[in-house]
């Protein structure tokens, strides 16, 4: 169910095998995201239960799920990167029917993320879902 965006990244990590150059690959793809506009950066788009600051500007078009996302945390970006290559395009219902566990867990991050960090994960897919569930 994944979408060609986020099968690249799984073939980007099989082929980066140090978790170093793993996690590089996430931060420049954090820095390749444009920022987030400051006047989005509001309280009805901050993910609470991250340790660092993070926004989300959900848009939906066309019965299309899509968001924008920043963080003040360079790791956290690429995070964001890696949920949008997931999730942007997709129906309401293909968001709801991800299984963001798993799909992430190919990536092994799920091993790899400290507690808080997976913590603010599990928040930014919620808030994801969230937004999905309510827009159907």
């Amino acid at each position: 169910m994944a979408s060609a965006a986020f099968e690249e990244i799984v073939e980007d990590f099989e082929f980066l095998e140090d978790w170093e150059d793993r996690y590089r690959h996430v931060i420049d793809q954090g820095k390749e995201m444009t920022p987030l506009d400051d006047a989005l950066k509001v309280p009805a788009t901050k993910v609470e239960g991250c340790a660092s600051q993070v926004w989300l500007h959900p848009v939906i078009e066309g019965g299309r799920f899509h968001f924008d996302g920043d963080s003040d945390a360079m790791i956290v970006r690429g995070l964001i990167s890696v949920l949008r290559s997931l999730y942007n395009g997709l129906t309401l219902a293909e968001v709801l029917a991800v299984d963001a566990k798993a799909e992430l867990g190919r990536l092994g991050l799920n091993d790899h993320l400290s507690a808080q960090r997976s913590n603010g994960l599990r928040a930014m897919i919620e808030r994801i879902r969230e937004t999905a569930a309510a827009a159907t």
